[in-house]
């Protein structure tokens, strides 16, 4: 009997029919001629996250040839956040790497991670961006400005360029897992169950083939979840506003009576009346709007829905 340790590999999937061959030849090669993760045994654990495209077929057909591949193929698309948790759910290696299919996550620095992990004292290898060559200028500036943001409005802090790839223990992935939250943001609880991490630094690597899921859009709603999940600062803020509305109302009404008073009304005040109403007006929508993003999470966590619907797995 095998006594060497296991290590998993979870890898989300959507339409990535051209992105996955590519993967598991490179890994395949990197494993055996490299010597990459040492002697650890290991397996694949790829997560169908509803794809429309043939990525499934293609998933089965190394499954049938590679008895070290698994899958768990969703019943529809539940995102990516519920494809990793789905795939550290079912991993079963003393060791576990996420990471995309894309080969964005270059395999090379599971060398690196394995070291950090295996044979020095830590809980968890990280990888973390520092350029983004090749992307365009917005997405990098809103990806910047995300980071900064939530880290100065979370308790916890999120390394900026801070990916998904992770090499980790199961220690900390059984703590991960025991996070059965409904909205996931897996970046803020990598963060919050803590562990000692080492941050591998990396530049940017394009795709190795097909286009990237996340719209401009995508990646905005993205960045609002995961500052609605780990911090309460929005709601801070909306009482903030509140009170200094009242309290500009309150010196304005002090303002017209005492104007009235010494010189009366002798022009009428539409336009100011109108400036007010609209101040005003969109401030309580826009503390609304908060308070709704957070009461439409609170509603969507006490259904207590499961995160994903397995259509197969094996």
């Amino acid at each position: 009997m095998d006594s060497r340790q296991l290590i998993s590999f979870v890898v989300p999937c959507f339409n990535e029919e051209e992105a996955l061959p590519i993967y598991y030849r490179t890994m395949e090669e990197l494993i055996k001629n490299e010597h990459i993760i040492g002697d650890l045994d290991y397996e694949y654990w790829f997560i169908d996250d509803g794809s429309k495209d043939a990525t499934i077929d293609m998933i089965k057909e190394l499954r049938a040839k590679d008895e070290k591949v698994h899958y768990v193929s969703f019943s529809r698309n539940f995102g990516k956040e519920a494809a990793l948790f789905a795939g550290l759910q079912n991993a079963t290696g003393d060791y576990v790497v996420t990471m995309d299919v894309d080969l964005q996550d270059s395999p090379e620095l599971l060398k690196e991670m394995y070291e950090a992990v295996v044979t020095e004292d830590y809980d968890c290898a990280a990888a973390r961006r520092v350029t983004r060559e090749g992307e365009k200028l917005i997405r990098s500036f809103l990806s910047d400005s995300f980071y900064k943001v939530i880290n100065k409005m979370a308790e916890i802090e999120i390394a900026s360029g801070a990916r998904d790839y992770r090499f980790m223990k199961r220690v900390m992935v059984d703590a991960i897992v025991a996070m059965g939250e409904y909205n996931r943001f897996s970046k803020g609880i990598f963060s919050w169950v803590g562990f000692k991490t080492k941050w591998i630094e990396y530049r940017n690597v394009e795709r190795s083939a097909g286009s990237t899921k996340w719209s401009i859009w995508k990646l905005f709603s993205y960045a609002l979840d995961g500052i609605v999940a780990f911090s309460t600062k929005l709601l801070n803020l909306a009482s903030g506003l509140g009170l200094g509305c009242c309290f500009l109302a309150f010196v304005g009404l002090i303002f017209v009576f005492v104007r009235a008073l010494l010189y009366g009304d002798p022009v009428a005040g539409w336009p100011s009346m109108m400036c007010i109403i609209i101040f005003i007006g969109g401030l309580q929508l826009l503390c609304i709007g908060i308070l709704s993003m957070y009461l439409s999470k609170t509603y969507l966590e006490t259904k207590h829905r499961p995160i994903y619907i397995a259509r197969e797995k094996e």
